[in-house]
């Protein structure tokens, strides 16, 4: 067994104010309208538009670049909208390395493909900065209402859709906030300037919706009493749960959750108040652990590691996140499997892991071979999922597959009046955009049943 050595403690403001904000600041600054329109001329328009089939909400790319190069970026913005109500957060979060810039003819050919997700965000935040009005219109009021839980990408896109068809909307909040993954998921410098709460308040606009937080399914609100006082309902309140970790001494102080550290990290106020520690081990190898790593060495970490039981190919982080995570100095390790966390007087101290291997058919296998890092905090990053007990015992006919709700391909529940949408159905991606057009579809079929 090797041993490499790294200690340290848990600890708040080590970096100035004027660090933090430079590490804090955005990742991505956005275009001005000349590089807008320069990028928008690489674009070559294709008639079989590759990178449109690859976005989940099917937004007219080659449309709204042209109306970019045609210096109408809030017409190119309406485009976008008119696909995914959430296309300014999905400009800045979306893995469009993996997505439509991925099958970009100049990516193909160049390796250098036209910069969407850019060029989306520069028309989105145009609309949104220099327009009062907002872009879509209530069709008259159908006197119908709909119940919408969750205020996260897939209930708000839900419930901009219903709107815009005219039926009255409440949407159930358990948290304090609406938002979702977009306000408590996503790390700060990928979405500064408070933009989750301004894009909520903007899709409000359109009028016919009501969100009341502080509302739990379950504790506060019941899924018969839904069913029975709206017309359908919607369930979109997204992965509450996360995944255990079986390694010994997981519950040891300085041993968290990565989901909610980056939550607290999203709404605090004073980044110098946010302890971290001097050598940091996050396990993982989603975008989660990605965010927790970036951000824990944005806070002054001085060593941080990302762990990954697999190797490199296999991490759902893109290789984008990877070079992001390690172009700001985080170290990441492959297949290393948590085996066990040491600790003194309950405090963490390091964490051993067994060396793994996969066969040709991926099946990971233990090498035998051991290496402990000694580190003082340790973030958890291995996955989410859905807590049925809120559904469970009031929503018998509320059909679960692999632990999360199944649903049609209408997003229809097993539930007479109950569709759902986001990370909590079986199948889902877990991405902001799918869980958008989740919701879109769950929208369009409610309006139809509703409209029969």
């Amino acid at each position: 067994m090797s041993v490499e050595r790294r200690s340290g403690t848990i600890s708040a403001g080590r970096l100035s104010a004027e660090q933090l904000r430079e590490n804090f600041c955005d990742l991505h600054p956005p275009m001005n309208p000349h590089e807008a329109a320069v990028e928008a001329d690489r674009c070559y328009f294709c008639y079989d538009a590759p990178c449109m089939n690859a976005c989940p909400t099917g937004i007219d790319i080659p449309l709204f670049i042209r109306q970019i190069a045609a210096d109408n970026p809030n017409g190119a913005a309406k485009t976008i909208f008119d696909a995914n109500i959430f296309g300014a957060m999905c400009a800045r979060v979306c893995p469009t390395e993996t997505l439509c810039e991925e099958v970009c003819v100049r990516e193909v050919a160049e390796d250098q493909p036209v910069r969407i997700g850019m060029l989306q965000r520069y028309a989105t935040d145009h609309l949104m900065e220099t327009t009062t009005e907002h872009p879509f219109k209530r069709a008259a009021e159908t006197g119908k209402r709909v119940a919408v839980v969750g205020a996260g990408p897939a209930g708000l896109s839900c419930a901009h859709r219903l709107s815009m068809h005219g039926h009255t909307v409440t949407v159930f909040e358990a948290r304090q906030k609406p938002g979702g993954l977009n306000e408590y998921g996503i790390a700060t410098y990928k979405a500064t300037d408070d933009i989750a709460q301004a894009e909520v308040q903007w899709l409000l606009g359109i009028g016919g919706i009501t969100i009341e937080t502080d509302k739990a399914l379950g504790r506060d609100i019941h899924l018969r009493d839904l069913t029975a006082d709206y017309d359908a309902v919607f369930l979109g309140m997204g992965l509450a749960g996360v995944n255990a970790l079986t390694a010994e001494g997981a519950d040891s102080a300085g041993s968290s959750d990565a989901v909610g550290w980056i939550a607290d990290l999203r709404q605090t106020t004073d980044l110098s108040q946010v302890p971290v520690g001097n050598r940091v081990v996050v396990i993982g190898g989603g975008m989660t652990a990605v965010d927790a790593a970036v951000q824990a060495k944005n806070l002054g970490a001085d060593e941080v590691t990302i762990a990954y039981r697999r190797g490199k190919e296999a991490m759902s982080a893109s290789g984008y996140e990877q070079e992001v995570a390690a172009t700001r100095g985080v170290h990441l390790r492959y297949n290393l499997q948590p085996k066990r966390i040491h600790a003194e007087n309950g405090d963490v101290t390091g964490i051993t892991f067994e060396k793994t291997a996969s066969d040709a058919n991926g099946k990971l296998s233990a090498t035998g071979e051991e290496v402990t890092l000694e580190a003082d905090q340790i973030f958890k990053a291995i996955g989410q999922s859905f807590v049925p007990d809120s559904v469970a015992a009031e929503g018998a006919a509320l059909t679960l597959d692999g632990g999360r709700i199944a649903v049609d391909d209408e997003r229809k529940t097993s539930m007479d009046k109950v569709w759902a949408g986001g990370d909590c159905i079986a199948g889902g991606e877990d991405l902001t955009v799918v869980a958008v057009e989740d919701g879109k579809i769950a929208a369009e079929s409610i309006h139809a049943a509703l409209s029969a």
